[in-house]
């Protein structure tokens, strides 16, 4: 049986002797980085640890970009969000035990929003593996059993010539559809041992493509054309696939309303006429999309938060788009197609035939004056100026980063974010401190633009130490930190449950002074000035913090 070799890359004269007579002073370190290099990084994120210095050593010897952060959690986040907002890998460099098991919560977030995030850690020297208890520091019996569950894949080396391959198939595990968060474990002998190997040349770890099956587009397309009120729900899947245009067209295509869940901010235009926006917590758009008789779910899995907490019950037929087979029918009965989100929106737009229906913009627009009048009724006006000064001082085209905050929950409901994939927010894995690191991995993936984070008083005492990090690298992050005392969103739960809030005040430090002591400019602002004073940190060069003192409040819930 005879193989052609000729559509594979040939050396040149000088490759092969570079090949042959590698330099000296490499180790498996340096693997880690060619490695990394060839498959199309630019950039690095992590902390340095005793296990790891093999790779952070073949750094210097390399042309990666590193942005290192204080934490390794925080470190996560920042990958999380230069995954999210480049589409690309974002390899995470960690050291063994304590460091890599602080980034445990970061790469929960990275599952829960499909962000491609590849993992690298060190290990307990070669030895020492195997589960006995040799007494090493940073020893776990089984280290990668506790990334097992949260991680897409987990690959681990044993020798050096392992690790381009291990990387590789990583590589390509984390850009396949639905992207995710891969971990590569390598023990500290091996980083540190001197290899002969050649220098990694560029490696191909495209992932496959996932593509609908036609039998199934079919009769989504019927459906679709033949319905009488179809409606769209449109998730975070639209965002990662960069599939908004698909959406917009087939939404006029078949004249649908289009909803977006909270990770699928910006998927459709925020003022179009058929644009529900994205008022999930609202008993009036729960009740609109349990009318559609042909419900077209694109990239949700209509989890927790898509469903107004479970209490929504679809009555007509459901056709589900999922890039993640696990969610398919999880929450729903539905004609469920495994695909990404782009290629079947694509089939699906060329197969539907047009829908006229002079009645769907009059029922968008009847049902958002329901939406609108409901909040009306509650004396919410600080928070809605709070949040309309946020979008007023913010560039149409600068991403923002949200903690878990009570600012931010308004926002996932009444903000524009007015271009696919700018907003993100923490609501995957529901984690606080996300906002301010994960901005400062926007930031280095593109540092033209000035990037927002907003944090409550609360989670940003989780990210304090970026400070650092954000002045070190001067970073384009403003940061705005809504200061209520105490974890303001659990203090209502807690009160509207039980009568009155447990543990959830806190002493706090006065925040413009420490953003000053690390170098970073800071003001205090109040909801009157906010817009004016956020405009000029973010149109400032480098970072900034912005702190206001309110205690802000929920609209009432519809699900209890």
């Amino acid at each position: 049986m005879s193989h052609d070799h000729d559509d594979r890359p040939q050396l040149t004269a000088a490759q092969a002797e570079a090949a042959l007579k590698p330099p000296p002073g490499r180790n498996g370190g340096d693997l880690v980085v060619e490695t990394l290099q060839g498959l199309g990084a630019t950039t690095v994120f992590g902390l340095p640890g005793q296990h790891a210095l093999g790779m952070f050593d073949a750094l210097r010897r390399s042309s990666l970009s590193y942005v290192g952060l204080r934490v390794e959690n925080n470190a996560g986040f920042a990958a999380d969000a230069y995954g999210r907002i480049t589409g690309e890998v974002a390899p995470l460099l960690l050291s063994t035990g304590p460091g890599a098991l602080t980034s445990l919560a970061a790469l929960q977030e990275a599952a829960a929003a499909s962000a491609p995030v590849l993992a690298v850690s060190s290990q307990i020297p070669t030895r020492g593996l195997g589960g006995g208890r040799h007494g090493y520091l940073h020893e776990l019996r089984d280290q990668k059993a506790s990334f097992r569950d949260i991680v897409k894949s987990v690959h681990t080396v044993r020798t050096a010539s392992q690790i381009p391959s291990a990387i590789a198939a990583a590589w390509e595990s984390a850009l396949t559809a639905p992207h995710g968060p891969v971990w590569v474990e390598i023990p500290q002998d091996v980083l540190l041992a001197e290899t002969v190997l050649p220098v990694v040349s560029a490696l191909d770890a495209t992932p496959r493509e996932l593509y609908p099956r036609p039998e199934l587009t079919l009769v989504a397309a019927y459906l679709l054309s033949d319905a009488e009120r179809p409606v769209i729900i449109a998730g975070g899947g639209v965002v990662r696939s960069d599939a908004s245009g698909k959406l917009r067209a087939l939404a006029e295509k078949i004249n649908a309303p289009v909803v977006t869940t909270f990770g699928g901010k910006g998927a459709f235009p925020w003022e179009h006429p058929l644009s529900l926006r994205s008022w999930l917590e609202d008993r009036h758009t729960t009740d609109f999309l349990e009318s559609a008789d042909v419900l077209l779910v694109v990239g949700s899995g209509l989890g927790e938060l898509s469903s107004n907490y479970h209490t929504f019950a679809p009555r007509g037929r459901v056709i589900q788009i999922e890039a993640d087979a696990g969610k398919l029918e999880s929450n729903h009965p539905a004609l469920g197609i495994h695909s990404d989100a782009r290629e079947a929106l694509a089939d699906l737009l060329d197969a539907v035939e047009p829908r006229e229906d002079d009645t769907a913009p009059e029922r968008v627009r009847a049902l958002l004056e329901r939406v609108h009048a409901r909040i009306a009724e509650q004396d919410l006006t600080l928070e809605q100026q709070v949040l309309a000064s946020v979008r007023e001082a913010l560039p149409d085209t600068s991403p923002s980063f949200w903690d878990m905050t009570i600012l931010a929950y308004w926002a996932w409901s009444a903000f524009d974010a007015r271009r696919p994939n700018t907003m993100h927010s923490a609501q995957g894995a529901g984690g606080l401190g996300y906002a301010f690191p994960a901005a400062i991995g926007a930031a280095a993936a593109d540092p033209t633009k000035p990037v927002l984070a907003v944090s409550g008083d609360g989670g940003a005492m989780y990210s304090i130490a970026e400070l650092a990090t954000v002045r070190q690298y001067g970073l384009p992050v403003t940061w705005l930190i809504v200061d209520d005392g105490g974890y303001g969103i659990l203090r209502e739960y807690m009160t509207g449950a039980f009568g009155e809030a447990t543990a959830t005040e806190l002493s706090r430090p006065d925040f413009v002074a420490l953003a000053e002591s690390f170098g970073v400019p800071a003001v205090r602002t109040t909801p009157e000035t906010l817009a004016a004073d956020l405009g000029k940190a973010l149109a400032s060069p480098g970072p900034a913090v912005v702190v206001l003192p309110a205690l802000l409040k929920m609209f009432e819930p519809t699900h209890l």
